[in-house]
């Protein structure tokens, strides 16, 4: 995998306090905690979402130029759960289309009023670049950047272990399938590293898997049989193949074959292992049915663990901010 160019120093201030979401790499470990902490606390004893007035008077803008369901929604949802003001913008309607900047876009809209910006671009370094040019006052979330990195998802994911597994430096995980262009599978590696997980997995065809990759500290495999053996957490990944340039698979058919997770694939891991996906999910491609539907699935209480946990990063980033005077 390429060295990671694009740098996540302006999401914390001269203070430590974290300002922005746009990355997880190098991302001090308190904050991850404070972040799991925070949405725990959101959640009821029946794991129903509590309502929150921390954003209460201030407006939350969705910018996502590339399609989403689960999160934009979620982070829809998670807004006015915290009393925001919402406003879901339409990429197809949006000036850029005539030509305008992302940046004068962000400056038109910040002139509005906006207070947090969640961004989702097929461009990696997107939100980094907006990030930059935006006042002290205005925060932005990393909702996804081609790529490179989603800190979010990578963030639910851990929140969900962590509902499961009491502790995160004894566990073994694999994350399988087309790792060469998941933004998901970065920041999942970058999670798991920092909470300390000792052995991480990440397991597919040799086309899917980077170069290098093992300089981020952990074990290339193309088996997944053998990748499989007694591992705690398997992540699935979805095939991203509006991504891929040429033919990185033989076909769908054999693909599922040789890396698609079967009920007699998990049979393989620890008798308590946990299934994720972060969806969404291609049935008897690179997930069974009988998989994603059975027990020991997390995959719908990933979804909602997703509002609680990007409810606690938008508390996070506004926690004690002062609005400038209007």
């Amino acid at each position: 995998m390429k060295p990671d160019t694009i740098s996540n120093d302006c999401q914390l201030n001269s203070s430590g306090k974290l300002i922005h979401l746009l990355g997880l790499k190098d991302l001090p470990r308190q904050h991850l905690e404070n972040i799991l902490d925070k949405a725990d606390s959101l959640l009821g004893d029946k794991g129903n979402l509590k309502k929150s007035k921390a954003l209460k008077g201030m407006s939350v803008a969705n910018l996502f130029f590339e399609p989403s369901t689960r999160t934009r929604n979620t982070f829809e949802i998670a807004a006015k759960r915290l009393s925001a003001d919402v406003i879901n913008l339409n990429p197809a309607r949006l000036s850029t289309n005539k030509g305008e900047r992302i940046l004068d876009t962000i400056r038109t809209l910040e002139a509005m009023h906006t207070d947090i910006f969640v961004i989702r671009d097929n461009v990696s370094g997107t939100s980094h670049l907006v990030a930059k040019h935006v006042p002290s006052h205005v925060h932005i979330v990393n909702a996804g950047d081609g790529r490179h990195a989603h800190p979010t998802q990578a963030m639910l994911d851990m929140f969900t272990i962590r509902q499961h597994k009491d502790d995160f430096t004894k566990l073994r995980v694999a994350i399988v399938g087309d790792i060469l262009h998941s933004r998901v599978a970065r920041s999942q590696i970058h999670a798991l590293k920092i909470l300390g997980v000792p052995d991480i997995r990440v397991i597919g065809p040799r086309t899917l898997l980077p170069t290098e990759i093992e300089k981020m500290g952990v074990t290339p495999l193309c088996e997944l049989d053998e990748g499989l053996q007694d591992v705690d957490v398997i992540m699935m990944l979805r095939l991203q193949l509006e991504r891929m340039e040429g033919q990185l698979i033989p076909s769908a058919q054999e693909y599922f074959r040789q890396y698609g997770l079967t009920p007699e694939r998990v049979q393989r891991a620890a008798p308590d292992a946990i299934v994720m996906h972060p969806g969404p999910i291609n049935r008897g491609l690179e997930i069974a049915s009988e998989v994603a539907d059975g027990e020991r699935s997390l995959i719908l209480e990933q979804v909602t663990n997703g509002i609680a946990v990007r409810m606690s990063i938008m508390a996070k980033l506004m926690a004690s901010q002062k609005r400038p005077e209007e």
